[in-house]
């Protein structure tokens, strides 16, 4: 969630760590702070709020200096205050940390024993003082590192700045990411390869319990038994260019208008549209001998997993379980023998999804991952690598990332299925056929854009706002409630359209909009039943259908959106931009912050 960046350097440094910190801002944050070393003084200065605080800051104080350290902050012990933003410091050493550090009130009150005065309320401080104690107690800055990290319980990317030795940073990672990058005659740290696009295309993931010693000659990484070792370098291939908005308003919007490509790019990495197959990364483990699917995720990444649950069951016959991840563990689950565990998440570093992956993984499940960094945690933890090919989502609330994942799954859920001998090669080719259909789908979605930003005051004045949908569209009216809620700040909630009349429907008056997902087929007269329900209540009612669908139940509502005709197969796809725009347009009726929203992270790495 938080921002990393540090740089040791040959030039002055306070300007590329803003720089840096502002490559990170769609993570999420509500305060920021830079430390430089300065004619052996620690220059630190810090803001709550917006990037734009920091720089006023600088402007009126600099920071002189060729190495330093950058954080944006996201709550989480301590209100977003200056106080409380990173860089924390003592006389000797500043720091900036990612994560949680669980044990930190027995850790604080120990030091606060031995007279350590704090000035912040984080949990972060207590590393600041204990890596100053060793230090004044005349041990190196990596003796010091060596005695304190395995006191830390908890989550922590760290990188760490000392006074008196004033070529240096240390990094360390446990359980949230930290990259190192190399440059001519500079060495690097930062949260992702994205924030040091600008500095170096040359970097090396840290694994986890590792610790590394930053110079301007590179880098020395030991492991989590403080043994010398060598991490992989690698070319990022992160581009600066690729955190630009163009023309579109927000980034936000411009991720909704990139969904027809970038869906494209990754169906061409699961399908042979020559052969009509469904093809997957080569993996050394048999598929068809998976009795039991567990899905775990977080937010929008698990509204996938339920439309992939419909998926999974339907075509492959597969049985599957679905859980949230912050409550997987807790429930001490059954995993018996021969279960595939499947974990999607956009970064591959979600606290809650990580966890459980490694319980599954020490539960002996095969283990599957769903992402969008192939580079992650996650993806380097998994026996089955699938990633989405999104490119980087800048905007916290997800909306590419959420369609490549559904492209994903729906091509593992039919590879399933030909594998465990439930699907023909002819049923194969018409998945494929469907599958490539879906980008210009999306486009012709995307093509009702003006219509819905026409109707989105309709939706801005409301209070609450509910969705509703059957089958695969439940899962999408979930995530519809979720997007309005996440950049609008409305309350909305979304429901399977049968469960209404067993109790929401008692929130339906003239004030409450209620958006209905309901493409024509099968299920499309049960959800008119549950229309009239609302009508007979005076709720007002957005349809989104296709023509026929609008044909049939459009007279009357408050405002109707119409999608083109699809395959129940891709409609999830295609049914994700309507509530996306409708999201969109009514937060920029409100004049809310629609890609950094309040109180909201991109990438949750703390539980």
């Amino acid at each position: 969630m938080c921002g990393i960046i540090g740089i040791v350097g040959k030039e002055e440094v306070a300007e590329r760590l803003v720089d840096g910190l502002r490559r990170m801002e769609y993570r999420g944050y509500d305060s920021a702070g830079i430390c430089t070393l300065h004619d052996g003084r620690l220059e630190r200065r810090r803001a709550e709020g917006k990037l734009l605080n920091l720089v006023r800051v600088l402007e009126g104080d600099p920071a002189p200096g060729t190495v330093g350290i950058a954080h944006t902050r996201w709550a989480t012990h301590g209100a977003p205050t200056a106080n409380n933003a990173h860089p924390h410091a003592t006389g000797e050493v500043a720091l900036v940390h990612n994560g949680i550090i669980e044990n930190f009130k027995s850790l604080r009150e120990e030091l606060q024993a031995r007279g350590r005065v704090f000035e912040s309320e984080t949990d972060s401080e207590v590393v600041a003082h204990l890596v100053s104690e060793q230090v004044e107690a005349g041990k190196s800055p990596e003796e010091a590192v060596r005695i304190v990290l395995p006191r830390l319980r908890g989550a922590f990317a760290l990188a760490i700045a000392f006074r008196s030795y004033p070529g240096m940073l240390i990094g360390a990672r446990l359980g949230s990411p930290l990259v190192v990058g190399f440059g001519d005659g500079e060495t690097y740290l930062g949260s992702d390869a994205l924030a040091l696009a600008p500095l170096t295309q040359k970097i090396a993931y840290l694994d986890e319990g590792d610790w590394v010693v930053v110079t301007r000659d590179g880098a020395a990484i030991h492991d989590c038994d403080n043994q010398p070792v060598q991490r992989e370098v690698t070319t990022s291939g992160a581009s600066a260019a690729a955190i630009e908005k163009g023309n579109y308003r927000h980034f936000m919007q411009k991720e909704i208008f990139e969904q027809p490509t970038v869906v494209a790019q990754t169906l061409h990495s699961y399908v042979r549209q020559l052969e009509r197959k469904v093809a997957l990364p080569q993996i050394d483990f048999d598929l068809s001998a998976i009795n039991r699917v567990t899905i775990v995720a977080c937010g929008t990444s698990y509204y996938a997993g339920m439309v992939a649950k419909y998926w999974f069951e339907q075509f492959a016959r597969l049985p599957v379980d679905i859980d949230v991840a912050s409550e997987f563990r807790y429930r001490e689950p059954v995993l018996e023998p021969g279960g595939l565990a499947l974990f999607i998440s956009q970064s591959g570093e979600t606290a809650d999804t990580l966890a459980a992956l490694r319980h599954c993984k020490a539960e002996g499940q095969t283990i599957a991952v769903v992402v969008n960094v192939p580079t992650s945690s996650m993806a380097r933890e998994a026996d089955l690598l699938l990633p989405t090919h999104a490119g980087p989502e800048i905007g916290v609330a997800s909306t590419k990332a959420f369609t490549c994942q559904l492209a994903v799954l729906a091509a593992l859920a039919a590879h399933l299925a030909v594998r465990r001998g439930r699907m023909s090669a002819s049923e194969e080719a018409e998945v494929v056929d469907h599958l490539i259909e879906a980008p210009a789908a999306l486009n012709a979605a995307l093509a009702h854009d003006e219509e819905i930003a026409a109707m989105a005051h309709l939706i801005a004045p409301a209070r609450d706002v509910l969705y509703l949908g059957r089958g695969q569209d439940y899962p999408l009216a979930l995530e519809g409630a979720l997007k309005l809620k996440e950049i609008s700040y409305i309350h909305a909630e979304g429901y399977a359209s049968g469960e209404m009349k067993h109790g929401p429907i008692a929130l339906i008056d003239e004030t409450v909009p209620v958006v209905v997902l309901a493409p024509s087929g099968p299920l499309f007269e049960k959800t008119v039943s549950n229309m009239q329900e609302v009508r007979a209540r005076g709720g007002r009612i957005v349809l989104i259908s296709d023509a026929e669908g609008l044909a049939e139940a459009g007279e009357g509502c408050l405002a109707t959106i119409e999608m083109p005709k699809v395959h129940p197969l891709i409609a999830p796809l295609v049914y994700a931009v309507p509530v996306q725009l409708l999201a969109y347009h009514t937060a920029c009726a409100k004049g809310t912050d629609v890609d950094q929203p309040r109180n909201l992270a991109k990438s949750v790495t703390v539980e």
